[in-house]
């Protein structure tokens, strides 16, 4: 698989794949990173990217021309998704459809956007992280593409991690204990230590349910829902 990543400030996103878990599925071959930066593509004399908004306001929009000449390099299989606070929300289930692919290409905007034409031309979707504005595209880029990686086969050490996760089911994932078992005066569930796994499963469950109905109330709703049809 691999990622190209279209935006003005490569050295923002670099970083993010030289430790850990995504270096080491760079280094073995599990998907690969590329850039295109769009002054790279500008027609302008002093390579510019951006200019003042059509019908006024404030702030500068990314124009079209160095985007479309960037984009147009791109090769069929490319699958082309930009960041916006008004696209739909990204999820867990897009992360799993995506990993599927064998191109994705996230365009990152700056200023005040991309000039909405590109995103009519070129868009295969559009996804917003969250309900805030960032400064650029850069982070929900790496927010998703990181989504996306830890779901291509062979990337986590233990692929029974991913089955656990939240997000998997309509529930929260269960709190997680380390050593030692007592810490500070605090332990852990004492049936975490008895090592009979269907009450331990059993615990977890109801751990998952709760944290689930304190933190988000509305998936608790879609769990019930999702387990009286399975009934």
């Amino acid at each position: 698989m691999r990622f190209t990543y279209v935006t003005l400030f490569a050295n923002l996103i670099e970083g993010y794949f030289q430790d850990s878990i995504l270096k080491r599925a760079i280094e073995s071959g599990k998907f690969e990173v590329a850039y295109l930066n769009p002054r790279d593509y500008s027609a302008s004399k002093h390579s510019k990217v951006d200019d003042t908004a059509v019908g006024g306001g404030a702030g500068m929009v990314m124009t079209p021309q160095p985007l479309f000449d960037a984009l147009n390099v791109l090769e069929d299989d490319a699958y082309i998704i930009f960041a916006a606070p008004v696209g739909k929300q990204f999820t867990q289930n897009d992360a799993k459809r995506l990993a599927l692919k064998s191109h994705v290409v996230f365009v990152s905007g700056r200023y005040e956007g991309i000039d909405e034409r590109v995103i009519e031309t070129f868009a295969d979707e559009v996804f917003s992280i969250g309900d805030y504005v960032l400064t650029g595209g850069e982070l929900p880029s790496l927010v998703m593409s990181d989504a996306i990686v830890r779901n291509i086969d062979g990337v986590l050490g233990n692929s029974e991690s991913l089955e656990y996760e939240s997000f998997e089911t309509p529930l929260l994932e269960a709190p997680s204990f380390g050593k030692p078992p007592i810490y500070e005066k605090m332990g852990v569930p004492s049936e975490y230590l008895k090592g009979n796994h269907s009450k331990i499963l059993a615990l977890k469950l109801a751990l998952s349910e709760c944290k689930t109905k304190y933190f988000r109330p509305q998936q608790l709703l879609k769990h019930k829902i999702r387990t009286s049809y399975e009934k």
